[in-house]
């Protein structure tokens, strides 16, 4: 998802799994966890392990589950249809729990073994609203109160609003920036994100509340998080001074909001109809390890933030900065 100021939303991350069989899972399963010892220190992978084992655990009780639901159907074509969704769904699940397993390997392997554990500091960030008046904004994402940025793609308009309101999370006073995605005139996410920058320059994020809609009626909250409940835990979502090569978390919510970003470049140009850069643009590589086969590539204009989205899978999905209003 997403949740960039100045940017539009990661959507809910749909994976494309392919074949591996249940037993192949539970065998993972059961090998996984004692492979690294406490005394090796590699968190990351531990942590790894245990979140293949967890996600095994919810595959096989979602399975059970529905075909409990399938016994409950008197009609026998209807009861024979449920169980062969319900076996197929079990094993595509089971698909996506190793496709996982290997993602957050990958991030292991760029990021290191060492636990994350950002250490936070209230001192270390600044007022909200006194950034873009005494304290100069991120220029790769601008948090000034007052403005807001509207982005299109085809069938979504997605408009981002950097509100004056502030809220205090892990003892760091956070701006309130309010995201709502519409499409074919109806609000499909409603979302609520918490950013705070540091007296370095540095952007973080500390959670959100997403509101998910559907045919007019929230749906679910899928991807709410918020940093210091349930373990969860704030990243960087854009660095005072960007380079490349450089990867970083941008949020930590094991099972919920993983995301990650890395620098492909600071020297790239693209166009929107509200902004353009044309050698000095961020470019950023951005995925997550809980659904492996969805990423985007994002273009950051200095004084403007996020103005164009591609979708890594279909570069024909574009979402550009189509108007900013305020300061």
């Amino acid at each position: 998802m997403k949740k960039l100021i100045a940017s539009v939303k990661w959507r809910r991350w749909r994976a494309h799994p392919g074949g591996v069989s249940i037993a192949l899972l539970l065998a993972g399963l059961a090998m996984g966890v004692n492979e690294v010892t406490a005394g090796e220190q590699k968190v990351c992978s531990k942590t790894t392990q245990l979140a293949f084992k967890a996600c095994g655990k919810d595959v096989q009780d979602n399975y059970w589950i529905e075909t409990g639901k399938c016994l409950n159907l008197s009609d026998p074509d209807e009861a024979a249809e449920c169980r062969a969704e319900a076996k197929a769904t079990n094993k595509d699940d089971a698909t996506l729990c190793g496709e996982q397993r290997d993602a957050r390997g990958d991030v292991c392997a760029a990021l290191g073994e060492g636990p994350y554990d950002p250490p936070i500091d209230p001192a270390d960030f600044v007022d909200p609203a006194a950034i873009g008046d005494t304290i100069a904004p991120n220029a790769y994402f601008p948090l000034v109160p007052g403005v807001t940025r509207i982005y299109e793609s085809e069938d979504e308009i997605d408009t981002v609003t950097v509100t004056d309101v502030t809220t205090e999370i892990l003892g760091v006073t956070c701006a309130v920036v309010h995201d709502v995605v519409e499409s074919g005139g109806e609000v499909i996410e409603d979302t609520t994100d918490w950013y705070a920058q540091d007296v370095e320059g540095n952007v973080w994020y500390f959670g959100e509340i997403a509101q998910n809609f559907e045919d007019g009626k929230l749906n679910n909250l899928d991807g709410s998080w918020e940093a210091g409940v349930d373990g969860a835990k704030p990243g960087i979502l854009m660095k005072a001074i960007p380079a490349v090569g450089d990867v970083y978390r941008q949020e930590w919510a094991l099972g919920e909001a993983e995301d990650i970003a890395e620098v492909l470049s600071t020297t790239a140009s693209e166009s929107a109809p509200a902004a353009s850069c044309a050698g000095d643009c961020i470019l950023t590589h951005d995925f997550t390890p809980i659904e492996p086969d969805a990423s985007e590539s994002k273009y950051y204009a200095p004084g403007f933030g996020v103005i164009v989205v591609l979708d890594d899978n279909d570069p024909t999905i574009r979402e550009e900065l189509v108007e900013v209003i305020g300061p």
